[in-house]
């Protein structure tokens, strides 16, 4: 797996026809700034919907308004995102049906983050932002080189704080036992969290390369939405470690 992200493997670039249009990085970065625009939209409804219900009828309220709209999106969009990972030829429609649930889902965490901790979503959005346009011209422009010793080390550092989270949530689910510098502050709860940061936008330059050398193999035009989709998946990834974080500062 040449990418820290699940979605980006070789076998699914393997035995696409070549014939008809190619895929482009610069198209796969179009598309992808679509489906961030569509998930604005959606999380922004969500937004104003904990907004409005807050004002009138409380926390509770509010909660119970957005969490079919929060749980309906996280299942839809996990749902989605097997689809697309499963069939790339329909990824120019549920990649952007993903993004509409996933932003539904992230609208309503980012409305109670917001509460808790007013102006840490918007700077959210512009770390989020700045991250991927300085992880872009960094590997258009040379100076983060993937090599293979860069790409496996990435990849199995991934690897590594995927099976962490797993083991956290299987603690907290079955115990009331905790990781602690997963959750909690201080220097060591703070680093830990820069660290995961750190490590997203790497899978972003890995991302990057991945579609980069798709594009130069000749994959057909569609898989511009493919491509998009696996961006939006590390993005999602990295808006939540940059909450985290912040939230983490900020207590």
């Amino acid at each position: 797996m040449p990418s820290g992200n699940p979605v980006l493997r070789n076998k699914a670039f393997e035995g696409l026809p070549v014939a008809g249009e190619r895929m482009t990085m610069n198209g796969t970065v179009a598309r992808t700034a679509l489906l961030l625009a569509l998930a604005v939209i959606t999380g922004g409804w969500t937004w104003q919907r904990f907004a409005e219900v807050a004002a009138d009828g409380g926390l509770n309220a509010a909660l119970a308004a957005v969490s079919p709209f929060m749980w309906g999106g996280l299942l839809v969009g996990l749902v989605l995102a097997l689809v697309t990972t499963f069939v790339q030829r329909w990824a120019g429609i549920t990649a952007p049906l993903y993004a509409i649930a996933e932003g539904f889902a992230l609208g309503g965490v980012s409305a109670v983050m917001n509460l808790r901790f007013p102006g840490i979503v918007l700077q959210a959005i512009m770390l989020t932002v700045g991250v991927l346009a300085v992880m872009l011209l960094a590997y258009r422009s040379g100076w983060i080189k993937v090599t293979d010793k860069f790409r496996m080390g990435v990849v199995a550092a991934t690897g590594g704080i995927a099976l962490l989270y797993l083991v956290d949530i299987g603690l907290r689910a079955f115990t009331q036992i905790q990781i602690p510098f997963i959750h909690e502050t201080g220097a060591i709860g703070i680093g830990f969290s820069l660290l995961v940061v750190g490590l997203a936008a790497l899978n972003l330059v890995l991302d990057f390369d991945m579609i980069d050398r798709a594009a130069s193999q000749g994959a057909p035009k569609y898989m511009e939405w493919y491509g998009a989709f696996a961006l939006m998946v590390t993005l999602v990834w990295l808006y939540m470690e940059l909450l985290r974080l912040l939230s983490k500062a900020r207590r």
